[in-house]
């Protein structure tokens, strides 16, 4: 987003619509600054102007519920922002998913986004004692390797065990291709569009 194409209101400030990356829900409303929005830029992690202590405002601060930015852009007036994020646990002071009460997305894009999450923030602090991270360190080889293995477990039991155990060892390869998928630099975004295209081929 260029700033030269916000249009802000007489107190410097324009409204920002904040939606989750993941599954497209609207998570909360906020206000923005020149200087919140190039701190978004600078940092990757949501800001915002507090009006009521006319300050910059870091999302999570405090809570550790951080927004991570994806995108900025502009209405087509320029009079209003949104703001697609990756929310870190609740986004309302209530403790509630958004601003509106409970997340109504599908407990499942819920659930890969949060994840998907979780997985970029252990890639970029490298955590010990976590295993996530220890994948990280060991690098896309390993990772890559870790997702044959998973897939060939999941195979196996598909065949030979009972689906509670199929659905165990599924849930293993989810969790691996994730991992690989932030290795790789790949977002829900582009998962998204990619099976929009494959959606339409088979559609052909």
């Amino acid at each position: 987003m260029n700033i030269a194409d916000v249009r802000f209101d007489e107190r410097g400030l324009v409204p920002a619509i904040v939606q989750d990356a993941g599954t497209g829900t609207v998570l909360m409303l906020a206000w923005m600054d020149r200087e919140s929005i190039e701190a978004t830029g600078r940092t990757g992690e949501v800001h915002f102007h507090s009006r009521s202590r006319d300050a910059l405002w870091w999302k999570g601060e405090t809570s550790g519920n951080t927004l991570h930015a994806v995108e900025l852009r502009t209405d087509c007036d320029g009079d209003a922002i949104l703001v697609r994020a990756h929310p870190k646990g609740p986004v309302c002071h209530t403790g509630k998913a958004t601003c509106w009460g409970d997340d109504p997305a599908p407990p499942l894009a819920r659930t890969l986004s949060e994840l998907a999450a979780l997985l970029r923030e252990r890639k970029r602090e490298l955590p010990e004692r976590s295993y996530s991270a220890e994948l990280f360190r060991k690098g896309r080889g390993a990772i890559a390797q870790k997702v044959g293995e998973e897939a060939l477990e999941l195979a196996l039991a598909a065949v030979a065990e009972s689906p509670e155990r199929a659905l165990s060892e599924f849930t293993d390869v989810v969790y691996a291709l994730l991992v690989l998928a932030t290795e790789l630099g790949i977002g829900a975004d582009d998962v998204v569009r990619s099976l929009a295209e494959k959606k339409r081929a088979a559609a052909q």
